[in-house]
Order: C-alpha cells, then sequence, then structure tokens
C-alpha cells in the first residue's frame, strides 16, 4: 500500500526504535519525510535502513525537542524540504528508573523536559503548517500503557505519559474545526534501546513481582517490536483511520484486558 504517496511527514526520535520504525514503515509507503533526533548516529543509520530508494523522499535533521530554538530550526529545515506539513509524529522521549524517594530533580526535569514539553514544542510550531494541510493535518503522539496502570520505578515517567494524554485530548477537541486530528499511541512493553536501558538502570532492590503485565499475553508473553507499532501508526495517521481522533490507542500485546 502507498497511502502515503503525496503526504509531507515529520517523524521526531526517529533514530532509534518506535521513531525510526515508523520513519520507515511511512517512507516504504511513499512519504516524503523529515526525521529528527538528537542522535546524528542514529539517524545516518535511518537513512541507510531506508535505501536508496527513499533517499530523495528523506531529510534528516539533528534536533533537540527539549529545546525551543533547536525546535524552530528544525521545523525550518522541515518545511523548506517538505514545502508544508501533513502528519506530526512525536516518538521521542527518555525513560529513567529510581525509588521515587530517590530521584533527583535533574532527572524528573529532564523525563518531563522531553516527554512532554517536547511534545508541547513539536506540536506548537507544527500547527500552522498542519492546518494548511489539503488532506487535514495529524498529530500522532506517545503516551504510554504506563499513563494508565501501574508502572513502579517510573514516575517521572508515567506522569510524562499522563500528561502528554491530556494535551493530546484538549488539542483534538480545540482544532477539530480546522481538520485536526490528533491522537495518542499508548505502547505496552516494545524492544528497544530505552527499554534495554531502563532495565539495565532498574534499582539492584526492585521487587520483580511488580513487573508481572510488562510483557503482554499474545506472540508468547514476548515484548512487541517497533514494527508493532509503526503499522498502527500508518494507520491512523492515513485515511483509514480519518474517523478516529481525541482518543488512544493502546498497542500492548493484551497485558492490560
Amino acid at each position: 500500500m502507498q497511502r502515503y504517496e503525496g503526504r509531507r511527514v515529520l517523524v521526531s526520535g526517529a533514530g532509534s526504535g518506535i521513531g525510526q520504525g515508523v520513519a520507515l514503515r511511512l517512507l516504504a509507503e511513499g512519504a516524503r519525510l523529515v526525521a529528527v533526533d538528537v542522535d546524528a548516529a542514529g539517524l545516518e543509520l535511518t537513512a541507510k535502513d531506508a535505501g536508496d530508494d527513499a533517499a530523495d523522499r528523506l531529510k534528516t535533521v539533528i534536533v533537540d525537542i527539549s529545546d525551543q530554538e533547536s525546535v524552530r530550526a528544525g521545523h525550518a529545515e522541515a518545511r523548506e524540504f517538505l514545502g508544508g506539513l501533513d502528519v506530526l509524529v512525536n516518538a521521542a522521549g527518555i525513560l529513567r528508573t529510581a525509588h521515587t524517594h530517590e530521584m533527583p530533580l535533574e532527572d524528573w526535569n529532564r523525563v518531563i523536559g522531553i516527554n512532554l514539553t517536547g511534545t508541547f514544542l513539536m506540536v506548537q510550531e507544527a500547527l500552522p503548517s498542519l492546518l494548511e494541510s489539503p488532506h487535514g493535518g495529524v498529530v500522532v503522539n506517545f503516551s504510554s500503557t504506563s499513563a494508565y496502570f501501574g508502572a513502579p520505578y517510573m514516575a517521572a515517567y508515567a506522569a510524562s505519559k499522563g500528561a502528554v494524554s491530556a494535551f493530546t485530548h484538549a488539542i483534538a477537541l480545540e482544532y477539530v474545526k480546522k481538520g485536526l486530528r490528533a491522537v495518542n499511541i499508548a505502547p505496552g512493553g516494545i524492544r528497544s534501546g530505552i527499554t534495554t536501558k531502563s532495565i539495565l538502570d532498574l534499582p539492584k532492590d526492585i521487587d520483580g513481582q511488580l513487573f508481572a503485565k510488562l510483557g503482554g499475553m499474545v506472540d508468547g508473553g514476548n515484548l512487541g517490536s517497533p514494527a508493532d507499532i509503526a503499522g498502527v501508526v500508518a494507520m491512523v495517521a492515513s485515511d483509514d483511520g480519518k474517523y478516529i481522533s481525541g482518543t488512544e490507542i493502546r498497542v500492548d500485546g493484551g497485558a492490560y484486558m
């Protein structure tokens, strides 16, 4: 399917994990796409994996989404390359683990600054272009099952993702009469760099029983892959998802049935 033929897309966090998977999937479906990330090496791998067939439809830009000037500069490059914007996917994020009573304020602020404020900055800068989209602009934000169910040792992450969910509902209603759709994707346990790092960084004295629902029930309880999320994003941000807005789509392998 070429659902993104002629569509202009911006994906954050596209240097690894879910963001990279989304970028590659939408490119494969014909999108003209700008991939942004703070990780230059990761963006190089994304471009390599996209292959020569997508080279003229892909531009990579280094952006720190927690920095307003970096976001503004990145959007300016994206607009110049794309000539407008139809879809924004905010997949960039970080996770820091700790006992809540031991979490440094610096770590709390960093998680909120990237996951929540970064999402806000990307949306705010993109809105004028999205509202001019002849197809109807689409914002896909990333919440998490941790926003709705217990997430031990991840209080900052859970709080940031709960706030992203509320933010997405707000803009979905605020701009609905201007043709904008906004949707939250809420992944469960997904195999990615952020998951691996968070597991390694967990406190040594954790209660493992509290993670009983980290994996889903389908596929033998294994963690999902970025491709599992990318397929859902590809649907919801295309015309196939035109009747979906102001809601969450939970992709967790049935962990919370």
